[in-house]
């Protein structure tokens, strides 16, 4: 193959692997209301992971790299055996240890196969330190959840 042909490649594979994120993020509320240059700057950084169920995504006292954005599938945040929360489609974890420089917080597992977009860590501080504020309420409510008797909830979609 010349050089030229697997540019073009390249190029339109990146090009669709772009747009499909950028489709996906416009359906995330955190970050529904970023510009599309903001949308596809993300896009550009985003990797996808799949996990089968009962297969942990995140493990509790690891060193957080990652930020998780739920493409597919439902997973749960367990501490101590209590589930604290209950994700599923357009929904986000990982965010507490990026964000303290702590180690996870909980274990999240998938309940049904997940497809995960992720955000390595230096990413996710250059691209979305804007969020900041977002990010600092939804830990007070994590917070608040575990000090609370344990239900289902997602962050978005609350029923």
């Amino acid at each position: 193959m010349d050089r030229i042909t697997f540019r073009n490649i390249l190029l339109h594979t990146t090009s669709g692997k772009r747009k499909m994120y950028e489709k996906f993020l416009e359906d995330v509320p955190l970050l529904k209301n970023l510009d599309k240059y903001e949308r596809a700057a993300i896009s550009d950084v985003l990797n996808t992971e799949y996990f089968e169920a009962g297969q942990n995504i995140i493990v509790e006292g690891q060193t957080g790299d990652k930020f998780y954005l739920l493409e597919e599938g439902e997973a749960e945040a367990k501490k101590g055996g209590n589930i604290l929360m209950h994700y599923k489609r357009g929904d986000y974890f990982g965010e507490l240890a990026l964000l303290n420089n702590k180690p996870r917080a909980a274990t999240v597992s998938a309940v049904s196969r997940c497809k995960c977009a992720t955000i390595d860590q230096k990413s996710f501080k250059r691209l979305l330190g804007k969020l900041d504020d977002i990010l600092e309420r939804n830990k007070k409510e994590y917070q608040e959840a575990q000090r609370k008797p344990p239900k289902k909830v997602s962050w978005f979609n609350k029923e």
